[in-house]
């Protein structure tokens, strides 16, 4: 293997982690270290993918970042407001 495949393969524990950390309910999708994790993960896998491209996976990170990045404004809009009242 070399360094983009470990790379990728990181990347894909880090969100396997992510989602057996929120099934056991330490965290939930509320959470910003959640979602940090998601999104480090896909990332990961993103610089992997562009240099062992495949496009069904290259295209679901696109999105997984996508949704995260969305996951993350909700927090960041929730504590706003709640900060606000």
């Amino acid at each position: 293997m070399d360094i983009f495949q470990w790379i990728g393969f990181i990347g894909t524990l880090f969100i396997a982690w992510a989602y057996f950390i929120l099934q056991i309910g330490k965290y939930t999708t509320d959470s910003m270290s959640y979602q940090i994790l998601n999104l480090v993960g896909a990332i990961l896998l993103i610089i992997s993918l562009c240099v062992h491209f495949n496009f069904g996976s290259f295209a679901m990170e696109v999105f997984w970042i996508a949704i995260t990045i969305y996951g993350i404004y909700k927090i960041i809009k929730k504590n706003k407001t709640s900060k606000n009242s």
